[in-house]
């Protein structure tokens, strides 16, 4: 079995108020490998998961296994605070790579906002932009078909290089975006390879290349 990684410095990470910084150290650090579920949707919630290492998956699914990711985090990011009132969680977390993570419970973060109350502040930030960004998620879902959500999501994923191409590599697999999408990976698969077809996208390997302005409509 590999050698563990060393537990990252919590003073040392970035993008972390000194708040959020002192919190983590107050916490249960524990490590975790690719694939372990870190939370599970409809379990009883009170704790806060705080990323010292490594990335997560939100996402939820339905009885059929479909899956619907809400979102990606990394070092620095908290999550479960949608639960921090008793409720059941609602979504699962799961490790996409090696993670560290420090867990905080409910008493001690209510302990800790005693202490230090602009933290609150920053919590209720965090709350209202994810709430928004749910709803901006719900909106794209209703109002738009998967064609127009596939090119979004591939549009901002893709990066500028300095011949003037926008490129995407790695490309994620198919069931990957459909998950983001909330789509079937066959929608996604079939609707890649029309646009390839169609000349509007180079694929290689992993590597998605935009060739041409997609229409708006398909």
């Amino acid at each position: 079995m590999p050698a563990r990684p060393p537990s990252p410095r919590i003073e040392d990470l970035p993008g972390m108020s000194d708040a959020l910084k002192a919190l983590a150290q107050r916490g249960e650090v524990r490590h975790y490998r690719k694939g372990t579920v870190l939370m599970q949707e409809g379990d009883e919630g009170g704790t806060l998961l705080i990323i010292l290492s490594g990335r997560v998956r939100v996402y939820s699914a339905n009885g059929e296994g479909r899956e619907l990711t809400h979102g990606t985090y990394g070092p620095g990011e908290y999550i479960g605070e949608m639960s921090l009132d008793g409720g059941p969680r609602s979504a699962s977390v799961v490790t996409l790579e090696a993670c560290s993570c420090a867990f905080v419970t409910r008493v001690l973060l209510h302990r800790f906002i005693g202490e230090h109350p602009e933290f609150a502040f920053e919590l209720l930030t965090k709350v209202i932009w994810r709430a928004r960004a749910a709803t901006l998620s719900a909106k794209q879902l209703a109002l738009s078909d998967v064609y127009e959500r596939l090119v979004a999501l591939l549009g901002r994923m893709a990066q500028d290089t300095p011949d003037g191409q926008r490129t995407l590599d790695p490309l994620p697999t198919h069931q990957a975006l459909a998950n983001e999408l909330g789509c079937s990976r066959e929608m996604v698969s079939r609707l890649l390879k029309d646009l390839v077809r169609g000349g509007y996208f180079e694929l290689s390997a992993h590597k998605l290349k935009f060739m041409r302005r997609v229409p708006d409509r398909w």
